[in-house]
Parts: C-alpha cells; structure tokens; sequence
C-alpha cells in the first residue's frame, strides 16, 4: 500500500501509554530522553501527536491548561517535536494549527528556540520576553541569607497554591499539586510564618532543575536556590527571567554558566497575566 501523505495524517491525543513513543522522538531529535518530564506533562496536561505509518511518532507537543475547571484562562505549549526524517515538511506547522485551533479563544503562550521562532511568529505569536538558560555546580559562600527556608509539608500545599495564582495570574492547581511527588525537593521561604515564596528542584537526566521560582523577591529567591543546591550533589539547571539582572548574576558568580537563551512568546494577549517580578522560573520551559 502507498504511504500516506504527511497532510493526510490525523492528529491525536497522547497518553502516557505514548510515553516511550514521546521519548524516542526527543532521542530522535538529538534531545534527552527525559520520560520523566514527558511523563509529567502528558499527566498534567494533553498531548498532541501524528503516528509514523512505519511505527513511533512523526511530530508531538504538549498543552498545559490553567484556569477554573470551567474555562482555561492561559494555555501553555511545549515540547513541540518533528522527527528529523521529516523534518522541514511541514509537519509541525500541521501540528501547531491544529492546536491553536483546538484551543480556540484561550490565549497561548510558550518558549521558542531560535530554530522555532520563525515558524512560531508565522502564526501569530509575538515576543514579550526572554529567559536564559544557566547551569552548573553551585559554589556555596558568600554572606548568610536572611530569609529563613525549610521543607515544604502538606499543610503548606493550599498557602503555595494562593501564592502561586497570585504571582501566575491564573490558577495551576491540577500542575502545583503534582509537584510533591514529581520533585525531588520543594522548598518554602517564610517571614513571620507567612510564605513568601517556593521552589522545586525535579530530576531532568543529570541535573536538579530549578522551578518553579517563585519569591518575594530577589534576597529570596537567592534563599531558595541556595536551600536547594545544599541538598543535592547534582548541577543545577534553570530557565530565569531575563529582567531579574541581579539574581542572573549571582547565579553566574555561585558557578551556573549562560547555555542559551529562548523566546517567551504569546497569543491572544499581549503579556503574560500576574506578577512578573516575583516569578523568576518556570517550573519547566515546556508548561510555562
């Protein structure tokens, strides 16, 4: 029988039985494996995908809805992957108009590479910001910090889900309360009892990622990131807001190195709802 035209192809969601599938086309596309990240994503979220006639996936991206559970206020895209053997044919620009369209009035929002960004801008989006990836082996030192830290509990969980749609714009409880059991750390920053802030540090292959970020301010954020890498022997990877200057150059002082930088682009709004000066990283670039 004739092979399909790559036009011709459905799109269709995603489990987690599409996990190894998820995996495979990240390995094909020269990225980390990282099950565990797809793994939370297409749990967390809706997976999109077009099956290769000749077995595995041709393309795949996930969407991450935030909001009531009657209308999504914010959608996040990630992961958006072409398998190299079809690559430059049109399939992922076939994949991301299926999800605007599926989304339909919901503003969109996600991280491009410079690889991506063109397509990306053809539909639509626009740029409003920037993140730098930075990674490395924190080198403790330096003066003491002020803000006291500790182990989140469980008590904590609805004080971190109010401050986090505070800071986000929009509520992220089916993604905050995944969190305790998809990290290997997370961490509150308090005054006065209150928390004034919250971290994660979640195993990406060899590294600790950092992310969420959120803290009242920059002396805080420095806090948690501090708390963390005390506790891990791991580098540590995070994607910072470029206009948080100071904590990108302390970072770079305590040893994290610049890798790259990507694009934080939108649809449907002109900029990212909430508080952008509290929220220093994503959880991860693929949700937003």
């Amino acid at each position: 029988m004739p092979t399909p035209s790559l036009a011709a192809l459905p799109v269709r969601r995603l489990t987690l039985r599409d996990l190894t599938a998820c995996a495979d086309l990240s390995e094909d596309r020269g990225w980390p494996r990282e099950e565990h990240k797809w793994g939370f994503l297409l749990t967390a979220g809706k997976g999109y995908g077009i099956d290769d006639p000749d077995g595995g996936l041709i393309a795949a991206c996930v969407v991450t809805e935030y909001g009531s559970w009657e209308r999504s206020e914010l959608s996040a895209i990630g992961m958006v992957l072409v398998a190299e053997r079809h690559a430059r044919r049109g399939v992922g620009r076939r994949l991301m108009r299926h999800v605007v369209a599926a989304m339909g009035t919901t503003p969109l929002t996600l991280h491009a590479t410079p690889y991506g960004r063109p397509l990306y801008e053809e539909l639509g989006f626009k740029v409003t910001g920037r993140a730098e990836m930075v990674v490395g082996n924190f080198i403790p030192g330096g003066p003491e910090y002020a803000v006291a830290t500790r182990a989140a509990t469980a008590e904590d969980l609805p004080s971190i889900l109010r401050l986090d749609e505070e800071v986000f714009g929009v509520d992220r409880t089916p993604l905050i309360t995944r969190l305790p059991a998809f990290a290997d750390q997370l961490r509150v920053a308090e005054d006065c009892g209150r928390i004034i802030g919250y971290t994660a540090a979640w195993p990406n292959m060899d590294t600790h990622v950092v992310g969420p970020l959120i803290a009242r301010d920059t002396e805080t954020a420095k806090a948690l990131i501090a708390s963390l890498a005390a506790r891990t022997d791991r580098p540590l990877r995070t994607d910072i807001d470029v206009r948080h200057e100071e904590l990108l150059a302390w970072a770079k002082a305590r040893g994290l190195a610049s890798v790259a930088f990507n694009a934080v682009m939108t649809y449907g709004i002109t900029d990212l709802p909430g508080d952008w000066t509290r929220r220093f990283a994503p959880l991860t670039v693929a949700a937003g």
